[in-house]
């Protein structure tokens, strides 16, 4: 049922009057006509249905701290683009009596932020992370009720189910993902009722748009993502049918007879219809194609999950030629083939010579198998060129950030770990990385924040070609290609103590420094328009060639964040104007970096608030301190392990 938007929003003058229709109510008396919203009305319904107590003083008992753990685990999606907007709640809402909540599509509050009295104020009644604010059991309030409604709404004092948090005033509204409009979440801003705000609701309704803003932009580069993985897949298939999915079930790209090859198997599915098929979900389908619950017409030989280190981006579907009468097994045509496999560096676009010679330098070394270490600023490509040199070589790719895990976690991720090594340890074990790089290479990202009692085993391991489990006696071979990356002079590393020599011999054989974005100014107006041209093609838009102006613009900023900071940048300009030009006013340049090119390089760094834009901030800091992340730490004022797990959280390298 859905309200009108004069519906959404309480009315504080009305308290008494509805206070005694919830007297009225419980006695099982008519209620005042026009005094209480229907929204309302309805919602106190649906509670007595359910059997809320109506004299309950709180929400549920919040679920362990390793079930919150595992719970945000699950909406890790949900977490990452909403944490901006949260960390942004710390600021204006501090010292405003309002806190702001994020739940997910089952009403379980995964985390809050605001102004610190009122967070408090909230455990009394346990609005916090880990509890469970639906209707069935907190009776009405602004979470459950935007769920159970899929609408804004905004439930004040009395209009509350349940007697214990009749002092407290909410707004709430959904959350939707960009994909399907499948309701993910809920955001949610409360108080006490005497900070009531009519505006409230029009904060969360924006705050919401900006979080299905940030999960668009995520799905975009997952997307990229698994198209990239299905190259080779593709353009092998020959005579077969294809059809792409991505992690949620939908198909996103399919061959030119597909459709008949699905209909000639007995299936249903329209291609031409962006729907998911629920049993292709990534959750559903990580258990094993054999134990899923397939479509009749869906056998499972015929299905591949294309997974990158563990993490499931879709599956394809490949429809033999052979299968039924295959009226459609003619040879597919040239311009199907839209995914040339690359086996080096084709990808790594450049008009700098110094950038090509770095290249064929790079190819030379890709024949051999000596260890390489890449040197570089965060968002330079250093991940694109260990790419480059791994190649078309046989094994996997397999790469690891060593920044921003706890020691435990990286130890376990890098090594793995035996059955029962440790309380909560997975089931048969766990192949860590330099196991699963076996036969291919290994990208180790941020080599210098490796701990130092760890290094002698990663030493061991380069010079014996034999790994340990955590927990395991029993030895295991492993012959795998090592590229190394990071942002520090591992010499200065050496001196101070904090790195050891006899390792970094071992890894820095031979070594590639990457020259920032802004040191090729050619790079800039290339990748631009690359990148343009890329994201009008995925919006199914023309593209245009970038004038004078936005050219000029973009060749005036000095990148702090490199090339991956152009592509968000050309990104986000392409999501703002789907029907027309770019103009250089729509590039999203951060003006203070213009105004201080021309400033002394001693001068203090200035920042701008936490609330402009938490990824570009950590950004820039990285960059004014020259990659030093102890220093970057102290300039945002934060922690340095907070300053890991921010930068792992929005994918940023050293």
């Amino acid at each position: 049922m859905a309200f009108s938007a004069e519906q959404m929003f309480s009315n504080p003058g009305d308290e008494l009057a509805v206070s005694k229709a919830w007297e009225s109510f419980l006695n099982g008396q008519a209620r005042p006509q026009g005094v209480l919203r229907s929204l309302v009305d309805v919602s106190w319904q649906r509670c007595a249905d359910a059997k809320v107590d109506p004299n309950r003083r709180s929400g549920p008992t919040p679920v362990s701290e390793q079930d919150l753990y595992l719970l945000r685990e699950r909406r890790r999606d949900l977490l990452e683009a909403s944490a901006p907007v949260m960390a942004c709640a710390r600021d204006y809402l501090a010292e405003t009596g309002a806190l702001m909540a994020l739940a997910d599509s089952h009403s379980a509050i995964l985390s809050t932020e605001g102004d610190g009295p009122t967070l408090r104020s909230a455990e009394n009644i346990r609005l916090v992370p880990g509890a469970n604010w639906s209707e069935n059991l907190c009776g009405t309030n602004a979470i459950g009720t935007a769920l159970a409604l899929g609408q804004p709404v905004q439930i004040h004092s009395a209009e509350h189910f349940c007697a214990g948090i009749k002092r407290w005033t909410c707004s709430a509204t959904v959350v939707h993902h960009p994909a399907d409009g499948e309701i993910v979440g809920v955001i949610d801003v409360s108080g006490l009722s005497s900070t009531f705000n009519r505006q409230s609701l029009a904060l969360v309704v924006t705050t919401a748009s900006r979080i299905e803003s940030r999960l668009a932009m995520a799905e975009m580069e997952r997307r990229y993502r698994l198209l990239d993985l299905a190259m080779g897949r593709w353009s092998s298939a020959g005579r077969d049918a294809v059809v792409l999915f991505d992690r949620r079930g939908c198909p996103i790209k399919a061959s030119e007879h597909a459709q008949l090859a699905i209909r000639d198997a007995g299936g249903s599915l329209d291609l031409a219809v962006a729907r998911s098929v629920p049993e292709l979900v990534a959750g559903r389908l990580s258990r094993g194609v054999q134990k899923a619950h397939l479509p009749e017409w869906m056998r499972p030989e015929w299905l591949e999950p294309l997974v990158v280190k563990g993490e499931h981006l879709g599956a394809m579907l490949i429809l033999p030629a052979s299968q039924g009468r295959a009226r459609w097994a003619a040879p597919p045509p040239a311009a199907d083939r839209v995914f040339p496999e690359a086996t080096g560096f084709e990808h790594v676009l450049t008009a700098d010579p110094s950038m090509q010679e770095l290249i064929q330098r790079a190819q030379q070394l890709a024949r051999s198998k000596v260890p390489v270490l890449l040197q570089g600023e965060t968002g330079a490509g250093k991940e694109e060129f260990a790419r480059g040199i791994h190649g078309g070589r046989g094994g996997s790719f397999v790469a690891l950030n060593c920044g921003g895990l706890s020691r435990e976690l990286l130890a376990s991720e890098l090594f793995g770990y035996a059955e029962g090594a440790f309380t909560g340890a997975r089931k048969g074990g766990m192949v860590g990385k330099i196991e699963a790089a076996h036969g291919g290479t290994l990208f180790l990202d941020e080599l210098g924040e490796l701990p130092l009692d760890m290094q002698p085993q990663l030493l061991r391991v380069l010079e014996q070609g034999v790994i340990y489990r955590l927990g395991d006696n029993e030895p295991r071979k492993v012959d795998f290609r090592l590229v190394a990356a990071t942002h520090r002079d591992l010499r200065q590393e050496v001196a101070a103590g904090r790195f050891r020599m006899d390792l970094y011999y071992r890894v820095a054989v031979t070594g590639l420094r990457i020259p920032p974005l802004r040191e090729r100014p050619a790079d800039i107006a290339l990748l631009a328009q690359k990148f343009l041209e890329r994201f009008r093609r995925e919006q199914g838009q023309s593209a245009e060639q970038l004038d004078a102006a936005v050219l000029a613009r973009l060749t005036a900023y000095p990148w702090p964040g490199n090339v991956r900071e152009l592509r968000n940048i050309i990104e986000g300009a392409v999501l703002t104007s789907p029907d027309r030009p770019l103009t250089a006013e729509q590039l999203q340049l951060d003006p203070s970096i213009f105004a201080g090119l021309d400033q002394p390089a001693e001068r203090p760094l200035a920042l701008p608030s936490m609330a402009e834009n938490e990824e570009q901030l950590i950004v820039r800091a990285i960059a004014a301190c020259e990659g030093n992340l102890t220093r970057s730490a102290k300039q945002l004022n934060i922690a340095k392990s907070t300053l890991y797990a921010k930068m792992q959280r929005y994918g940023l390298r050293g």
